[in-house]
């Protein structure tokens, strides 16, 4: 089945119509998740390399190299694409995804069709002198135009009109995404990593947990998730079920579960830069194994050393540091289970970060939130 022809909620690529208000129903259907970790992928990667350059283990060296996917991005790009502002700040897209077979299906549930999805997406704005980050949201449920647009297999796609967002991905791929991206907002992609499904689980569990509050209970069983009200330490499975928990949690949208995703990210920030990783070496090199066997990376970050570059670069960004929002949207009243974007507030997200300023408070005010903030917070 065609990304334009699926009906059904939470699977990309439904045709839908724009215009409305922001209210009526919230009900929404599918789960999905998360694993937008990528400073912290690469912050663990590059912890490990230094390890194991001190003792000289080369063979875990190259391990560690050999377990690193990565897709040409500019080549299949081309050279039609927003100019790159040289002035030290970076734009990297972040995806989750998964193919819904294998370790995967048993994590997340749906058909295995042996199609692969990113159902998440974040474009991270690291700033000149790389000390602040802004992480902008997009929403997987968005109806969008999407461009015509060539994968890294060389095979053309057409060009959709109001189709979700996440069906470039399901469509053409990493470089569709990147493409996508860029139609979007204007701006240039300087890298791309994407972390799956099992990675995400196995990377929290090698960290020992994250600790986070909940002030409202939840319980959801499509994301296997159920926690009282409190502080809990979440293992690999438990962080798995935040961040693709939409039932019973605010409007019960995609929106409250991106408002989760950023409270979680935050909470895990803030305890990596807390935990004690950098004095046990075999911690170290078990967290590089983990992550680089769970990203595919742009090929410019296609190998360790330029994994560990890329990382000392941002590695005092704390969680104060990082100004997390949603791509201005609105329900589509036409399909509740659908935003559309709210292009005027939009466009002052993508000038901010062209300009490298930080995003305006009235670019997100009066928008759709999800209703969930506040749910989950660092403990």
């Amino acid at each position: 089945m065609s990304a334009e022809s699926t009906p059904e909620p939470g699977i990309p690529g439904e045709a839908g119509t724009t215009g409305g208000d922001d209210r009526g129903p919230r009900r929404r259907h599918r789960k999905q998740r998360s694993r937008r970790k990528g400073l912290l992928v690469t912050a663990w990667t590059a912890a490990g390399v230094v390890v194991l350059g001190g003792t000289g283990a080369g063979y875990l060296y190259f391990k560690l190299n050999g377990n690193i996917k990565s897709v040409d991005i500019d080549q299949a790009l081309g050279t039609d694409r927003p100019t790159k502002i040289d002035n030290g700040s970076e734009n990297i897209l972040v995806l989750g995804s998964d193919s819904r077979s294998g370790s995967n299906k048993k994590l997340g549930g749906g058909t295995d069709d042996g199609s692969a999805r990113s159902d998440t997406a974040m474009i991270i704005h690291v700033y000149e002198g790389h000390k602040r980050a802004s992480v902008v949201s997009l929403p997987r449920d968005t109806l969008i135009d999407r461009p015509a647009c060539t994968d890294t297999q060389g095979v053309e796609h057409d060009a959709a009109n109001g189709v979700m967002f996440n069906s470039a991905y399901t469509t053409g791929g990493a470089a569709c995404a990147v493409k996508t991206v860029e139609s979007i907002s204007g701006i240039r992609m300087d890298h791309y990593l994407e972390v799956d499904f099992a990675g995400f689980e196995k990377l929290i569990d090698e960290l020992g947990g994250v600790e986070v509050t909940t002030t409202k209970a939840i319980d959801d069983p499509d994301s296997h998730l159920k926690l009282e009200a409190g502080t809990h330490t979440l293992n690999g499975e438990q962080a798995l079920g935040l961040v693709r928990t939409r039932h019973g949690v605010g409007d019960g949208s995609d929106l409250g579960r991106i408002q989760l995703q950023q409270a979680f990210i935050k909470a895990l920030v803030t305890q990596v830069e807390h935990v004690g990783i950098f004095t046990s070496p075999k911690k170290l090199y078990n967290l590089a194994d983990t992550a680089t066997k769970a990203v595919t990376t742009d090929s410019d970050l296609g190998t360790v050393n330029s994994l560990m570059s890329f990382a000392n670069g941002l590695k005092g960004i704390g969680a104060s540091k990082m100004h997390m929002v949603t791509m201005p949207v609105r329900y589509d009243p036409a399909n509740p289970n659908r935003v559309v974007v709210l292009k005027s507030k939009a466009e002052q997200v993508w000038t901010a970060l062209r300009n490298d300023r930080p995003i305006p408070a009235s670019a997100t005010t009066g928008t759709a939130t999800g209703e969930a903030k506040g749910v989950v917070t660092s403990s």
